[in-house]
């Protein structure tokens, strides 16, 4: 016996929908094309080329700015000033004499140099005696001389040797720079240093003077107050302290006395004359020039990228070429219109007295030429009046256009006779 099938089993039921199918996507082609860092222009190397000139700009003014920057600056210090770490500076020494008790200072201008003169017990060296002014140089020689004093003039000249040592002349020049020199001489200073690297100017003095390395080193003593000549300052300087007897020298010297006195050749009383001498360029600081040139250099590189980004140059035909006789004949029609006859007459004759001179070998390189060489020449050549040259090249303007017409007829005529052989 058979049972019919349940009614949710039976056909008559609508059937169960499919079931549901993803929707169609794109090709692959297209989705490789539409996503991803690789489309064209729009990935690290697209970026890399488009930007590729302005990266090379800003590494070239780095690198610029790196060197411009490792390239040590001026000092602000003068040669032989005790404040300078530089090598030709005499700080080394200044530190050595102070470490001995040496009370050191500076004086800039007259006024404290004239105050060091006049104390006792101070050693003054002029480190550069030759930049006082001759005014200045009078008054402190005529200045009392503190008492157990000492004055070093480091490498002076002649004037100096006639303000401070009477008597003194240079005798040449000796040794060079870093030369080891005895000391040859009783000098209480030069026998305990021994040998060093004096150099540079020799002096010869008077019976009583001491002379020592060649006369590149002179002393002078008269009572209790002594002039030490130096032929150049080397031995005082940073870079030549340690070699051979420098050291002792520089200690021998300058610490002769509890207090000693640098001359720095910046102050205003002492540079007047110098600095009205100065020109415009001293004025302007070092690093102004390298900034100047750094823009010139960015400036040559902004031109050559604009330059490629532009392109070349090219050449445009004109869209219109206008003959000369057309030009000059629509001047011509301006000036009928305009009744400017005058204007018209003078174009005419500065034309004509330009051309005639030329012709006539007379010098017009700037403006017209002279009118009475002009007439001159002009009437010898074409066997007329001078008057009559005169009212023709430099007369009054034409009254109608007939008028007009026959100055240009006369003005014609004129030169193609003074063109004639």
């Amino acid at each position: 016996m058979t049972t019919a099938p349940p009614a949710e089993l039976s056909g008559d039921l609508p059937a169960a929908p499919p079931p549901a199918t993803a929707a169609p996507g794109p090709e692959p082609a297209a989705a490789a094309r539409e996503s991803g860092p690789a489309r064209a222009g729009h990935g690290p190397r697209a970026w890399l080329r488009r930007s590729r000139w302005w990266l090379l700009t800003v590494l070239v003014l780095l690198l610029l700015g790196g060197l411009v920057a490792g390239i040590p600056g001026s000092s602000a210090y003068s040669a032989f000033d005790p404040r300078s770490g530089d090598p030709n500076g005499t700080r080394a020494a200044d530190q050595l004499l102070r470490r001995h008790g040496i009370t050191s200072r500076t004086a800039a201008g007259p006024t404290e140099l004239a105050a060091a003169l006049r104390a006792d017990d101070t050693t003054v060296v002029l480190t550069a005696p030759d930049e006082l002014a001759y005014q200045d140089l009078a008054e402190l020689t005529a200045l009392p001389r503190g008492a157990r004093s000492r004055l070093v003039l480091v490498a002076p000249e002649q004037p100096l040797l006639n303000a401070f040592a009477t008597g003194v002349s240079l005798s040449g020049h000796s040794g060079g720079s870093g030369t080891v020199t005895d000391p040859s001489c009783p000098l209480p200073e030069a026998v305990n240093a021994g040998p060093a690297t004096v150099n540079g100017q020799s002096y010869q003095g008077r019976p009583g003077d001491t002379e020592c390395y060649r006369a590149t080193l002179l002393s002078r003593t008269r009572g209790d107050q002594q002039v030490v000549l130096l032929g150049s300052g080397t031995p005082l300087t940073n870079r030549a302290l340690d070699q051979e007897g420098n050291a002792a020298l520089a200690l021998g010297l300058l610490g002769a006395h509890p207090r000693l006195v640098w001359q720095t050749p910046d102050g205003h009383d002492s540079h007047q004359a110098a600095t009205e001498r100065r020109s415009l360029g001293d004025y302007v600081p070092d690093g102004w020039y390298w900034g100047t040139f750094q823009l010139a250099l960015a400036g040559l590189f902004a031109v050559a990228w604009r330059a490629r980004r532009l392109g070349p140059v090219l050449t445009e035909r004109l869209p219109a070429v206008v003959r000369a006789s057309e030009t000059t004949e629509g001047r011509a029609r301006l000036y009928h219109r305009a009744g400017a006859r005058d204007h018209a007459a003078e174009t005419l004759r500065r034309a004509a007295r330009r051309r005639t001179a030329a012709a006539l070998g007379l010098p017009h390189t700037s403006g017209d030429p002279d009118p009475a060489a002009l007439t001159a020449a002009a009437a010898a050549r074409l066997g007329r009046p001078s008057a009559d040259l005169q009212h023709l090249l430099y007369g009054p303007a034409p009254t109608d256009d007939a008028a007009l017409l026959r100055l240009a007829d006369d003005l014609d005529d004129m030169e193609w006779q003074v063109r004639q052989p």
